[in-house]
């Protein structure tokens, strides 16, 4: 199955329902109904993944401005297993990559992974991310419970911007 075409699509109120279904099947933790209301909010921090115009995975996005920092969060971005390595999760998050290149505004982007969770650590490693905390029991009704935040920053910190100051 490594020929194929790879698309990604808005999603709108007429395909919600296959977001809904696809994050059932890919994800252990289940997502309420304002979740599938504001990804219709989003534009194009929201898009499903089609193979050969079937809808085999999802990315969802948000905005957040918490902690003095204008921040990419990373909701949700899976493909379902039978088209896992054919470069269709590269395809969601090189998406988000280029919506944050584009705004050139973002400090970083961010999210969450269950710490046993080695492959979605690997692959998200591959595009700059880091570990930079430990969530303990962050996730209800499964196991392990913790999560690992894993960010790729886009600007230095004020401390770096003072030492390049400095230096001139």
């Amino acid at each position: 199955m490594t020929r194929g075409r790879t698309e990604l699509g808005d999603i709108t109120t007429h395909n919600i329902k296959q977001l809904k279904r696809l994050n059932q099947v890919v994800f252990p933790v289940t997502y309420n109904d304002k979740f599938y209301k504001d990804v219709l909010e989003v534009g194009e921090l929201a898009k499903l993944a089609y193979f050969n115009d079937i809808v085999i995975g999802a990315v969802c996005c948000r905005v957040d401005t918490s902690e003095n920092q204008r921040r990419l969060y990373i909701m949700t971005l899976g493909c379902l297993a039978p088209y896992r390595r054919l470069g269709i999760g590269t395809k969601m998050l090189e998406h988000v990559l280029k919506i944050c290149d584009q705004d050139g505004n973002f400090d970083n982007v961010f999210l969450h992974v269950q710490i046993n969770n080695d492959g979605a650590i690997k692959f998200y490693e591959n595009f700059g991310f880091e570990i930079v905390e430990e969530k303990k029991n962050y996730y209800k009704r499964i196991e392990p419970a913790d999560a690992y935040v894993l960010q790729k920053s886009f600007r230095k910190t004020d401390r770096t911007l003072d030492n390049a100051e400095i230096k001139q």
